[in-house]
């Protein structure tokens, strides 16, 4: 079970102010959360009125007839408990791994927003159950596979659903332990199901969106953490700060992500004598301009890589992306995503709010973002262990003696391998199978779009993790760690808080991986703000 911070200030779920970072509180913080007393009147008054017009006779879908395909298939009111049951259950077919309990309770409190808005007029006491839930840390086991994102997540959902049955699975220390006993346990009694309830709770796309919310909320902290090796690569290259000139992007090319990392790699590099202003390099080379010569040779060079210097236009790219995402997750978040709706006007709104397509591409587009991320990372790994290209550093950074030592040549194949898979990860939005009787018959695979962003992000930890080891490898065969300013200094000791010199060949796998965890944990960014480094 999740341990649960009774003591904070609740995050109010009242299906219109969710944000991204309000999600990770809850799932990853502990954050209790509360749906407003104003948000379950507005639940009483719609269910209400529901019941009103379905007693009427009026038909509607999930209430009044069968599912999908057989919708032509009219199911009489007394049937209603059976039928909601029989959704859930029949609906309860996800495989694979489960979600983790953070994800699992992003997932839930993206479920239970997207109730209290007030639209799909199920019971206060259904949306009263699931903040239960999550405040006493009763977390759902939800298999990862069997969502094809419309009509929404109805495989992980409906694994939500079967335990407010008593029915299922719950996550204990990571482990799924029946649902009956745990909710014995708290002398918690299982629901009955009503009119459109079932499908109410299965029928959107708060899978998507939950761990949507949580790749994107990493993501930003990874592409800081992105900006953060480069710049200590980039002083221990010696490279030029000229490329991070506030005019070069502020006023020539204001893209926002491209203004935020600029300005962030300024400040990542103030106070460093190893990197060089432009000005110094002009100089440098009228110092050693000989007239006289029309064509000749320097070893200075007034520009350098592209992974040197494009890395506010790439990352800048990136954060813009991720920016679009994350505005396009926080709608779905506040949005009523099933269907029907009911508005209390009269009428019932027979939809496809369920479809996920948006979410599918914005995720996807996370995707493609988060590999070229990857990719820039590796390229600068490359280059400081190039003996061509390193601008005077030793091969594979052998501190010992070359050739009885390969130093980070093995290290470089896995983040080299990552960036392969990566690029194998292609967007699934696009692979719409018809299902369900062709009554399906386009549909926006959103969930794989989240897990695939998911599974970059993961894979960027450790490509990052090789850069930053070789970084921190290169400070140290150049001497010049004394010359890092307060972000590379700060970079530089946490790396070697978790992995000491090479200066001999070591078993690496260790290294790899604690630097990897602590990336995935925040804890490089975390090291730098706390040097007193601010950053965008």
């Amino acid at each position: 079970m999740a341990d649960i911070d009774s003591g904070a200030t609740p995050v109010v779920l009242d299906g219109a102010g969710l944000t991204v970072d309000a999600v990770r509180q809850v799932a990853e913080g502990g954050m209790p959360c509360v749906v407003p007393a104003a948000s379950l009147a507005r639940a009483v008054t719609s269910r209400q009125r529901f019941e009103d017009i379905v007693r009427q006779g009026v038909p509607v879908y999930g209430v009044t007839t069968g599912y999908g395909e057989m919708i032509y298939m009219l199911v009489d009111h007394p049937k209603e408990v059976e039928l909601q049951t029989n959704l859930i259950r029949s609906h309860s077919a996800g495989v694979g791994p489960h979600f983790s309990e953070v994800e699992a309770r992003a997932i839930l409190v993206a479920r239970l927003n997207a109730l209290a808005k007030g639209y799909s007029a199920v019971r206060s006491e259904l949306i009263t159950r699931l903040e239960m839930y999550l405040n006493l840390g009763i977390i759902p086991a939800i298999p990862e596979i069997g969502s094809l994102g419309a009509s929404g997540d109805l495989a992980p959902l409906s694994h939500i659903a079967s335990t407010l049955l008593g029915e299922g699975y719950v996550l204990r220390d990571g482990q799924p332990v029946p649902t009956a006993g745990v909710l014995g346990e708290y002398g918690i009694e299982p629901l009955e199901l009503r009119f459109k309830e079932g499908l109410a709770l299965i029928n959107g796309t708060s899978a998507m969106t939950g761990l949507g919310a949580l790749v994107l909320g990493r993501a930003a902290e990874q592409v800081r953490q992105a900006e953060i090796v480069a710049a200590l690569v980039i002083e221990t290259l010696r490279g030029s700060t000229g490329p991070f000139l506030a005019e070069g992007h502020d006023l020539a090319r204001p893209h926002p992500g491209q203004i935020d990392s600029a300005a962030n790699m300024r400040a990542l590099l103030d106070g460093s004598t190893l990197a060089v202003t432009h000005t110094a390099l002009r100089q440098q080379v009228a110092e050693e301009w000989q007239h006289e010569q029309a064509v000749q040779r320097t070893e200075i060079y007034l520009q350098k890589a592209y992974s040197l210097r494009a890395v506010p236009q790439v990352l800048g790219a990136v954060r813009d992306t991720l920016a679009h995402a994350r505005a396009t997750v926080e709608i779905e978040l506040n949005s009523a995503n099933d269907n029907p709706l009911f508005f209390g006007s009269g009428e019932v709104f027979h939809g496809a709010n369920f479809h996920g397509q948006p979410v599918a591409f914005a995720m996807d587009y996370v995707t493609i973002a988060l590999t070229q991320l990857g990719v820039l990372s590796e390229r600068r790994t490359n280059r400081l262990l190039n003996r061509h290209l390193s601008y005077g550093l030793p091969e594979f950074l052998v501190l010992g003696e070359p050739g009885l030592n390969s130093g980070f040549a093995g290290a470089q194949y896995p983040a080299t391998a990552l960036v392969a898979e990566n690029r194998t990860i292609g967007p699934a939005s696009i692979h719409s199978i018809p299902s369900n009787g062709d009554n399906q018959d386009i549909v926006s695979m959103g969930l794989i779009s989240a897990r695939n962003a998911r599974r970059v992000l993961t894979n960027n930890d450790t490509i990052l993790a090789v850069e930053l080891l070789a970084a921190a490898q290169a400070v140290d065969v150049a001497g010049r760690a004394e010359g890092l300013g307060p972000a590379g200094r700060a970079a530089y000791d946490l790396t070697r808080s978790l992995a000491p010199t090479l200066r001999e060949d070591r078993y690496m796998a260790d290294d790899l991986a604690a630097v990897a965890t602590a990336l995935s944990r925040g804890e490089l960014l975390d090291a730098v703000l706390s040097a007193r480094v601010v950053l965008r």
